[in-house]
């Protein structure tokens, strides 16, 4: 297949576009950031220029990642976000509606399944979150928009039968979390494999998973997230003292985390269940939390991606609505 990769110059993107190569198909990238991986500069809120795209090229299927994301909050305006995240949704559904037979898969995110109160710690247990869960609220611009344009794609499939797949991606950028300050970079990331994060190598096999399988369930929403070790039976204890049942479900991770200066999470707030994409698309994950503790016990780099002097690409775009590249 020859698939458009929006966001191509992203962190997703960079590792996306070389992935789908190396299964045998086709991938051009777009940006409005320049990169190795960008084949084509430009915006994906230009409808015209978009419509000049797909009449260059014959794709089989759209790959649409590029976004203003959560920390793009500070320096976009909400017009901005309404502008690429919905409206460069739109532009892209209605140019790939114009040839019959090609498949979307859109990258959404889990953010927009965390309301205000899951956000704060409200609840009593550690709430389990998945494809069922609902009703949504947003907390944020950036959730807002994609719950919307997740709507579009819902909306495309229903009026034209396009295929289309959306991917609720959790945890997978790499730069430090601007929330969380009190624990190193990489052992959050680490901890988070337990229950919100997943690989950018997963992340992107996940879209070539979900471009390959459109033809085969039509319309799909999948959560995206490393597979957890816990169940709902585990919630209440995971509030309470996360860390006593890491080592019950992972005897010794406590001493192999002492020995790396590292700490197990005291209280877990939230588990991602990503095992619907591989109950129905044959998905597997390669990398999970046994694989850093593995890492730990041979004295081997553990398999988390921390560079807390990444910046996004579109950080230096400034303001312009005319954006859109993902993490």
């Amino acid at each position: 297949m020859k698939a458009l990769v929006t966001g191509s110059s992203g962190w997703l993107g960079r590792h996306l576009l070389p992935l789908i190569r190396e299964t045998g198909h086709d991938g051009i990238g777009l940006d409005l950031v320049p990169g190795p991986e960008t084949n084509i500069v430009g915006s994906v809120t230009d409808r015209g220029f978009l419509g000049e795209v797909f009449a260059a090229h014959r794709f089989d299927a759209v790959i649409h990642a590029a976004a203003l994301h959560k920390p793009d909050i500070a320096r976009f305006s909400e017009r901005s976000f309404i502008d690429v995240n919905i409206g460069g949704t739109l532009n892209l559904l209605a140019c790939a509606s114009e040839r019959p037979g090609v498949r979307f898969v859109f990258t959404s995110t889990t953010s927009l399944m965390i309301s205000r109160a899951i956000r704060e710690g409200r609840y009593a247990g550690a709430v389990w979150i998945d494809e069922q869960t609902g009703p949504l609220a947003p907390r944020n611009i950036y959730g807002v928009t994609k719950l919307a344009a997740e709507g579009l794609c819902r909306l495309r499939h229903l009026d034209t039968g396009m295929d289309v797949v959306i991917l609720r991606t959790a945890r997978f950028f790499p730069e430090e979390d601007d929330t969380i300050r009190d624990i190193p970079g990489a052992n959050l990331k680490a901890n988070e494999l337990l229950h919100r994060r997943a690989t950018v190598r997963d992340m992107a096999r996940a879209h070539i998973a979900a471009m390959e399988k459109a033809g085969d369930v039509g319309f799909g929403l999948y959560i995206v997230s490393a597979p957890t070790p816990f169940t709902q039976d585990d919630l209440g204890f995971l509030k309470a003292d996360a860390a006593s049942l890491i080592e019950r479900s992972f005897p010794g991770a406590a001493g192999l985390y002492s020995e790396a200066g590292w700490r197990l999470p005291a209280s877990i707030d939230r588990v991602y269940d990503g095992s619907r994409i591989v109950r129905e698309l044959g998905f597997d994950y390669e990398t999970g939390f046994k694989d850093v503790l593995s890492s730990l016990r041979q004295g081997a780099i553990p398999p988390v991606e921390h560079n807390p002097g990444y910046i996004s690409p579109i950080a230096g775009v400034g303001g312009s609505s005319r954006s859109g590249s993902d993490q």
